[in-house]
């Protein structure tokens, strides 16, 4: 069968938010870095409106700004039993509610993020005015353009539709490592989960060849056998 590659859809909370890091320092370099991890695997990648601009969950304050009927009933229902407190069933779903992926589509920084000159059914997140798409559209750094890069690479280069796919290192919990081959060529893909530099295993530095080439990153340079924070990497190289 062929694979249907996805990080999140509308009964998810934004992919960045909970696979990545949202916070100032780390958000853009994470939503590349978990656009890299899922465009270079094998299947059909689909993006979820709003991440490839690095959409993040939206801070819900109040139980009456939530739309979703299953997150505002499981608030009454666990809340009204005594099974959870008030402030933790509003920390509970601002972290897994579905609404952090239905809030309006961030067009621009004009009212209501461009979305609509009336009211939105759902509160806008507060950071439109500095992650919207009229901004990105028109940075050749930003999260958006990186998204571009990452479709360029899949229409010209075989070996990321069709190459077999093995995953490395299955136990580590920092590092998400996996190999993509195709006739003679191989591509490694590195991709660093937290927010600390990480050592990539002896084993995996290995395989990678002197003359490997690195065909995308979303870091300038690399620190050779350590991904920084965030850090995606992706070699191509020929095998025999």
């Amino acid at each position: 069968a062929w694979n249907s590659l996805f990080l999140g859809n509308h009964d998810q909370p934004r992919c960045l938010s909970r696979f990545g890091d949202d916070s100032p320092e780390y958000r853009v370099v994470s939503a590349k870095m978990l656009a890299t991890c899922l465009h270079m695997m094998q299947g059909t990648p689909y993006v979820y409106q709003g991440d490839e601009l690095g959409m993040k969950n939206v801070p819900f304050h109040d139980l009456s700004e939530f739309r979703d009927i299953e997150s505002i009933n499981a608030f009454h229902e666990l809340t009204g039993a005594g099974k959870v407190a008030p402030d933790d069933m509003m920390r509970y779903l601002n972290l897994r509610g579905r609404d952090n992926a239905r809030t309006p589509m961030q067009w621009d920084d004009t009212a209501s993020a461009g979305f609509t000159t009336g009211t939105p059914w759902i509160k806008v997140n507060s950071n439109y005015k500095t992650v919207n798409a009229k901004q990105q559209t028109t940075d050749p750094d930003s999260v958006f353009s990186y998204y571009k890069e990452l479709i360029r690479l899949r229409h010209e280069n075989d070996i990321i539709v069709y190459g077999e796919y093995e995953l490395l290192e299955p136990q580590n919990e920092e590092l998400f490592i996996y190999t993509r081959t195709w006739n003679n060529e191989q591509l490694m893909v590195l991709c660093n989960f937290t927010d600390k530099d990480v050592v990539i295993p002896a084993a995996v530095m290995a395989q990678i060849p002197a003359d490997a080439q690195i065909l995308i990153s979303n870091h300038v340079g690399n620190l050779e056998a350590v991904l920084r924070p965030y850090e995606a990497r992706v070699y191509r190289y020929n095998v025999k």
